[in-house]
Protein backbone atom coordinates (compact mmCIF):
# COMPACT_ATOMS: atom_id res chain seq x y z
CA UNK A 1 0.00 0.00 0.00
CA UNK A 2 1.44 3.39 -0.69
CA UNK A 3 -0.01 6.59 0.76
CA UNK A 4 0.62 9.93 -0.46
CA UNK A 5 0.18 13.05 1.09
CA UNK A 6 -1.19 15.43 -1.79
CA UNK A 7 -1.32 19.12 -1.16
CA UNK A 8 -3.57 21.60 -3.21
CA UNK A 9 -2.30 24.87 -3.49
CA UNK A 10 -4.50 27.59 -2.36
CA UNK A 11 -5.16 29.24 -6.07
CA UNK A 12 -5.79 25.77 -6.92
CA UNK A 13 -8.69 25.23 -4.63
CA UNK A 14 -11.55 26.18 -6.68
CA UNK A 15 -10.60 23.86 -9.72
CA UNK A 16 -10.99 24.95 -13.45
CA UNK A 17 -13.99 23.83 -15.20
CA UNK A 18 -13.81 22.04 -18.35
CA UNK A 19 -16.60 20.42 -20.74
CA UNK A 20 -14.60 18.61 -23.02
CA UNK A 21 -11.24 16.39 -22.75
CA UNK A 22 -9.31 14.93 -25.50
CA UNK A 23 -6.85 11.84 -24.54
CA UNK A 24 -3.92 11.54 -26.75
CA UNK A 25 -0.97 8.95 -26.26
CA UNK A 26 2.99 8.26 -26.83
CA UNK A 27 5.64 5.85 -26.15
CA UNK A 28 6.17 7.51 -22.97
CA UNK A 29 2.89 9.08 -21.73
CA UNK A 30 -0.58 9.57 -21.74
CA UNK A 31 -2.19 13.48 -22.44
CA UNK A 32 -5.05 14.34 -21.13
CA UNK A 33 -6.20 18.14 -22.84
CA UNK A 34 -9.08 19.03 -20.68
CA UNK A 35 -11.37 21.98 -22.58
CA UNK A 36 -13.59 24.66 -22.15
CA UNK A 37 -16.21 24.67 -25.00
CA UNK A 38 -15.92 28.30 -26.37
CA UNK A 39 -19.33 28.48 -28.24
CA UNK A 40 -22.22 26.47 -28.40
CA UNK A 41 -21.42 22.96 -30.87
CA UNK A 42 -23.01 23.28 -34.32
CA UNK A 43 -25.02 20.14 -35.99
CA UNK A 44 -24.90 19.35 -39.60
CA UNK A 45 -25.43 16.47 -42.05
CA UNK A 46 -22.06 15.17 -44.14
CA UNK A 47 -22.15 14.39 -47.72
CA UNK A 48 -23.57 10.77 -46.49
CA UNK A 49 -26.18 12.47 -44.42
CA UNK A 50 -24.96 11.43 -40.86
CA UNK A 51 -24.94 14.41 -38.38
CA UNK A 52 -21.51 15.79 -37.57
CA UNK A 53 -21.59 17.77 -34.36
CA UNK A 54 -18.44 20.73 -34.50
CA UNK A 55 -17.31 23.27 -32.14
CA UNK A 56 -14.25 25.06 -30.35
CA UNK A 57 -12.61 24.44 -27.49
CA UNK A 58 -9.37 26.32 -25.41
CA UNK A 59 -7.61 24.15 -23.38
CA UNK A 60 -7.72 24.84 -19.81
CA UNK A 61 -5.38 22.03 -18.62
CA UNK A 62 -2.95 19.02 -19.91
CA UNK A 63 -1.83 16.44 -18.17
CA UNK A 64 0.55 13.73 -18.99
CA UNK A 65 0.77 10.82 -17.31
CA UNK A 66 2.89 7.88 -17.32
CA UNK A 67 0.81 4.44 -18.77
CA UNK A 68 1.20 2.39 -16.02
CA UNK A 69 -1.00 5.58 -13.84
CA UNK A 70 -3.88 4.99 -16.65
CA UNK A 71 -4.88 1.94 -15.04
CA UNK A 72 -5.33 3.68 -11.54
CA UNK A 73 -6.92 6.42 -13.00
CA UNK A 74 -9.33 4.21 -14.97
CA UNK A 75 -9.82 2.26 -11.24
CA UNK A 76 -10.33 5.71 -9.25
CA UNK A 77 -13.03 7.28 -12.28
CA UNK A 78 -15.13 3.94 -12.38
CA UNK A 79 -15.67 4.15 -8.28
CA UNK A 80 -16.63 7.67 -8.47
CA UNK A 81 -19.00 7.31 -10.89
CA UNK A 82 -20.30 4.65 -9.04
CA UNK A 83 -20.92 5.91 -6.28
CA UNK A 84 -22.08 9.30 -8.44
CA UNK A 85 -24.91 6.75 -9.73
CA UNK A 86 -25.77 5.67 -6.58
CA UNK A 87 -25.99 9.25 -4.66
CA UNK A 88 -28.00 11.06 -7.66
CA UNK A 89 -30.00 7.88 -8.69
CA UNK A 90 -28.64 9.16 -12.50
CA UNK A 91 -27.33 7.54 -14.95
CA UNK A 92 -25.72 9.53 -18.36
CA UNK A 93 -24.41 7.39 -21.47
CA UNK A 94 -22.81 9.04 -24.03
Amino acid sequence: MTNIDVQMPDEMVAGTYADFVAVWHSRDSFTLDFAALTGPPTTTADESGRSVTSGRARVVARVRIPPGQVFELMKALEKQLTQWEQQTGSRRDG
